[in-house]
């Protein structure tokens, strides 16, 4: 969705030297093995300038755009972050893998057995690509947001933290890092009052309200564009202009990464990926359907300056990413993921992306969207429910109490006042073309009806293909992945000398990872194959199945 008129959009993309070529110019051939960089900032739509945004404060971002891709056509799976880390993780729906409810730690069991939250559950056979790739010979590390609903696997990680630096693997050996930032993050637009509430997060909130006071450009609240959905009031103005404040930030912070790529001398040879997990952090956007939380922005730099300065409108969506990142490593993608190459020449992109929202931290809802390149069908099956939902959480943000004040005033727009009023249509229709505000409801316009039932069968098929449970109950859907009561424990690996010389590791627990360490390592080795055995060496092991608990450690000294 462009963000501004066509014709500033071509004449900013011509002023940072960006050009707007096609798709079909082909990569220069990037190295066989490439280090791969994946920084994935929080709850940002296309607020870049080398994207077309006036307001925004990018020039490291905007280098990476010269020197880059510019996909314009991104999509989180959903508009909130822990259900859209997990499907960009494991390259599968959250639905399909018990990951949509946000958050699952926070669910309440309805059967009267109290508060106590629950690990998602993926199918066996599911892994994270970056235990893919580790087992692929990467060198994998995040630094350090997790976030997928399913604990921290520590199978997926050689390092894991804040602390994880690829500068640690062996010589040669290639990398993958993934880079979290949250200074975008929803919670740094919450007001003094919000920010005391955080308890262990307030030093940083703090830090980051001291760090955008600093700033030598604040925004001005005049400049920024105020969307209809929202009144036009000088709070309104005030919570968008420090978003993108924290947009500078978070760009310097995109500088300090590519500096250090530069430094260590490897920028050459690796390729980097910069996107966000889903769209702003502001009401109607993250959480919701539209695209204001879907659409998401991606800039990627390949080694030898491939196609440098180009856009890409393919639709991608984020299963997407996890069979595209193994392809950049030459590693091939598991045949159950639903999601393509997306930056193979020949790819033609996503006909049709899809998107979920269930329950929002303690408010249970239902809703499923399926976007093409022109139309968004949502499905509500809570239509007596608002899309406003009063979350503790999002009632920190300064915009959320001018909101609610100025809905109870009865000041708002009738659009602007949607937001709060039952019951909601149980059908969305939007022409994204000529309403990229996704304002105008065409669900019960005569004249859309064909294309609204074509859409509806399409979301529908897809619900059943990926085994949608839909309003099931979430602890009669947990207890279905764990086929227990209660959260299994992963089975102890059995550790075999065997007469070829080798140690063989085994786990009863299907779809167990499992992973060792010789003489008291520091780390964890990813168990792929039966490796040396060298007499008088110690060796522990231990596994983890996704969802389980993880397994006790097994050892043996070798003979």
């Amino acid at each position: 969705m462009r963000r501004v008129l066509a014709g500033f959009v071509l004449g900013a993309l011509a002023l940072f030297g960006i050009s707007c070529g096609s798709v079909e110019t082909e990569l220069e051939s990037p190295p066989a093995r490439p280090n791969i960089v994946l920084m994935l900032v929080e709850d940002l739509s296309p607020r870049i300038g080398a994207l077309g945004d006036a307001v925004a404060l990018t020039p490291n971002l905007d280098r990476l755009a010269r020197e880059g891709v510019r996909y314009t056509h991104v999509f989180a799976s959903a508009g909130v972050c822990a259900p859209s880390r997990a499907a960009l993780i494991t390259g599968m729906h959250q639905t399909s893998i018990t990951a949509q409810h946000m958050r699952s730690s926070v669910y309440a069991w309805a059967d009267g057995t109290g508060r106590r939250g629950y690990e998602a559950t993926p199918p066996a056979f599911v892994k994270a690509f970056p235990e893919l790739l580790r087992a692929a010979g990467y060198y994998t590390i995040n630094n350090s947001k997790t976030d997928y609903q399913f604990g921290s696997p520590f199978t997926i990680w050689d390092e894991n933290g804040v602390d994880a630096d690829w500068i640690n693997r062996a010589d040669g050996q290639p990398f993958f890092a993934m880079y979290s930032q949250q200074v975008t993050h929803e919670s740094g637009l919450f007001g003094p009052d919000g920010i005391a509430k955080q308890g262990a997060a307030v030093p940083a909130l703090q830090a980051s309200e001291a760090r955008r006071a600093a700033l030598p450009h604040r925004t001005r609240p005049e400049d920024v564009v105020v969307p209809p959905y929202y009144p036009d009031t000088p709070v309104v103005r005030s919570q968008i202009a420090q978003q993108y404040d924290n947009v500078q930030l978070m760009d310097a912070w995109v500088g300090e990464r590519l500096a250090e790529l530069e430094a260590r001398g490897v920028l050459e040879n690796t390729i980097v990926i910069w996107a966000t997990d889903h769209g702003d952090g502001l009401p109607r956007a993250k959480r919701s359907l539209y695209d204001s939380g879907l659409h998401t922005p991606m800039i990627v730099r390949f080694p030898g300056g491939g196609r440098a300065g180009q856009a890409d409108e393919r639709m991608i969506s984020f299963v997407d990413m996890a069979p595209t990142i193994l392809a950049l490593a030459g590693v091939n993608a598991p045949a159950h993921l639903p999601g393509q190459d997306a930056f193979a020449p020949a790819a033609a992109g996503q006909e049709q992306v899809f998107a979920s929202r269930d329950r929002l931290d303690e408010w249970p809802d239902l809703g499923r969207a399926i976007r093409t390149r022109d139309f968004k069908y949502i499905r509500n099956e809570y239509p007596d429910a608002p899309l406003y939902l009063p979350l503790t959480y999002r009632e920190n943000l300064p915009i959320m109490a001018e909101l609610r004040r100025l809905h109870a005033e009865g000041a708002l727009t009738p659009l602007q006042d949607s937001y709060f009023l039952t019951p909601r249509a149980a059908e969305e229709l939007y022409d994204l073309r000529a309403d990229p505000h996704e304002t105008i409801n065409l669900a019960d316009d005569p004249a859309y009806t064909a294309r609204k039932m074509e859409l509806a069968a399409a979301l529908s098929a897809w619900r059943m293909q990926i085994g949608d449970p839909g309003k099931l109950a979430e602890d009669q859907l947990i207890r279905a992945a764990w086929g227990a009561d209660e959260q299994p424990t992963t089975r102890a690996p059995t550790l075999q000398q065997t007469s070829a010389g080798t140690v063989r590791l085994e786990s009863a627990t299907a779809g167990a990872s499992i992973g060792y360490r010789l003489n008291d390592e520091p780390r964890w080795r990813l168990y792929t194959a039966p490796f040396p055995a060298v007499a008088g060496a110690r060796v522990e092991a231990k596994a983890i199945r996704y969802g389980f608990k993880e397994s006790d450690v097994a050892t043996m000294v070798l003979k």
